[in-house]
């Protein structure tokens, strides 16, 4: 799918917020100078397409006092899809993502306690048979996304 520099404003101005209104999406799109229907018709096919796998809130599970945990697996590529498929059934799971590195699935875990991490990424260990490598975040930065026109 190819991006258009209204699918590019309207990933720009996701990424940011939704205005805390009955109608977020109109206040959005009203924003932008699109009507309600063309905004969420433009999200429901990036999402389709794979140019978002999700869109919704981000909490901050450790200010809540929960827990987030980088992690990492070397998934053999015949069984790539199934593990993916096991390991994205964890609610606990976000941000997954394939790289080309040894360490070939990388994905965020978080969990309502700090003890959520060991739970979930054990359960993954056991389903999968594949070690769940951890990476406990030390600092927080924030990386703002922005897509160029």
């Amino acid at each position: 799918m190819t991006l258009d520099d209204t699918d590019r404003r309207i990933l720009n101005r996701m990424q940011d917020d939704l205005p805390l209104c009955p109608d977020p999406y109109a206040a959005v799109a009203a924003e932008l100078g699109l009507a309600e229907t063309d905004l969420l018709t433009r999200l429901a096919r990036m999402k389709e397409s794979r140019v978002i796998t999700r869109f919704g809130p981000f909490f901050d599970a450790a200010a809540m006092g929960g827990a987030f945990c980088l992690c990492a697996m070397e998934v053999p590529e015949a069984v790539f899809e199934t593990v993916l498929t096991k390991v994205n059934a964890h609610p606990e799971v976000a941000h997954n993502y394939e790289r080309t590195h040894r360490l070939n699935m990388w994905f965020v875990l978080a969990t309502e306690t700090p003890e959520g991490i060991q739970v979930t990424a054990d359960a993954i260990e056991r389903e999968t048979g594949i070690a769940v490598l951890r990476f406990p975040k030390l600092q927080e930065f924030f990386i703002g996304f922005r897509v160029a026109a």
